[in-house]
């Protein structure tokens, strides 16, 4: 993908060689670690930069499936409004889980993932970012372990479900009603978005079906070419020649499909599945911009509610009025800067993902085109220089 072609200089690039600088990450080595329902996949995650903020020029890491989903999760967490690259699915089935196929399309997606991060002008300064590319293996399980704890307290549960419960009975009862954004920008960009999912999700499907319909004629033709040679062996004379010559080629074209099957999944297929997560990812900040606009409506609405309230107290105790004014005053205002931070913020990162999605997209069809041109042109290559020799038998 071109994302992956303009990610950060490579140390050895004239740029980096310039001192400009510069920040590449790559995801490699999965290793199969423990048996079982234990098993998990390791990465060898290496970071080469000239940045000052970094320990080193070259740092290696290992790291796990979970560790990627703590940063994403922790990014998530801190930074409203951006799109955070999506992760890989997961796979639960165990035969699919570690197949060689899997593992390097999970390589390829992690990599892809973390270099995104790498590469946003606000997301590459997260020192989550830098524990996760420089932190040895038993400091980032004490980062996991924290985090987890925090959110694991017996109350926090209990409180949790009070506070659903609470939330549950007023909506049946009426007293809640769902507030939600409604500017014409905000709508057109729902529509796009769904519209958007919904197209991704077609093409990414009919192009799952090209890979298997690729894969389907590819062993067919190595099945007919070998029945082609033992029914040439059984005819003798001219026919075993020509048979044979068939099915050499029917042979050499299977793998030539399958090659391009190949291709197919991780250059063409894989980009648009890529893409169908990322709109999720997009559709999880606008959750985020849903609640951020509710909480600024609520306050607002509180404050002009408890201000009339409030003006009784203005003559009986100006002090406590004063006081009372300005705390609702500065928790309406600071609701309606986090909209409006996660509105600003929305609107540049889509920006920022139409042209990546572009460039991304129209990479892979060219990828597509281009390897759909050179298949076809070699079947008729192949097909073409054994025509006289059919041809020859056909009329003798």
């Amino acid at each position: 993908m071109s994302q992956e072609r303009s990610q950060s200089q490579s140390p050895r690039s004239p740029a980096s060689a310039a001192g400009v600088p510069f920040l590449s990450i790559s995801v490699t080595d999965p290793v199969k670690m423990g048996t079982g329902v234990q098993a998990y996949i390791s990465y060898r995650v290496i970071t080469k930069t000239n940045l000052p903020d970094f320990e080193g020029q070259e740092k290696i890491v290992i790291r796990r499936y979970s560790d990627f989903e703590w940063l994403h999760d922790r990014l998530a967490e801190k930074y409203k409004g951006i799109f955070i690259p999506p992760l890989p699915e997961k796979n639960a089935v165990e035969k699919f889980r570690f197949s060689k196929e899997f593992i390097e399309l999970r390589r390829q997606a992690l990599d892809l993932f973390v270099n995104r991060i790498a590469s946003h002008p606000e997301l590459k300064q997260s020192g989550d970012l830098k524990i996760f590319l420089q932190a040895d293996e038993e400091k980032m399980d004490r980062e996991r372990s924290y985090e987890t704890g925090i959110f694991k307290k017996p109350s926090d549960f209990l409180q949790m479900f009070k506070d659903v419960q609470s939330k549950v009975s007023d909506v049946v009862l009426g007293k809640e009603k769902p507030v939600e954004e409604s500017s014409p920008e905000y709508e057109k960009l729902k529509n796009y978005i769904f519209e958007l999912e919904n197209h991704l999700a077609e093409a990414q499907k009919q192009a799952f079906r090209l890979v298997k319909r690729h894969r389907e004629l590819g062993q067919s033709l190595a099945d007919f070419g070998k029945a082609i040679k033992l029914l040439g062996a059984c005819e003798g004379d001219s026919l075993e020649k020509v048979f044979s010559e068939v099915g050499s080629k029917s042979e050499m074209l299977s793998v030539k499909l399958q090659r391009e099957a190949d291709n197919l999944l991780f250059n063409f297929e894989e980009p648009l599945k890529d893409y169908a997560r990322a709109v999720q990812s997009i559709k999880a900040t606008m959750v985020d911009r849903a609640n951020a606009f509710r909480q600024h409506h609520d306050l607002f609405q509180q404050k002009e509610y408890k201000g009339v309230n409030l003006e009784k107290l203005k003559f009986v105790n100006p002090d406590k009025f004063s006081e009372l004014e300005a705390e609702l005053t500065a928790d309406s205002e600071e609701a309606t800067k986090r909209f409006e931070h996660i509105v600003a913020v929305m609107n540049e990162e889509l920006a920022r993902f139409q042209e990546q999605k572009t460039a991304d997209i129209g990479f892979a069809f060219h990828e597509f085109a281009k390897g759909q041109a050179k298949l076809a042109k070699d079947i008729a290559d192949a097909w073409r220089g054994v025509l006289p020799k059919l041809e020859a038998c056909s009329t003798s």
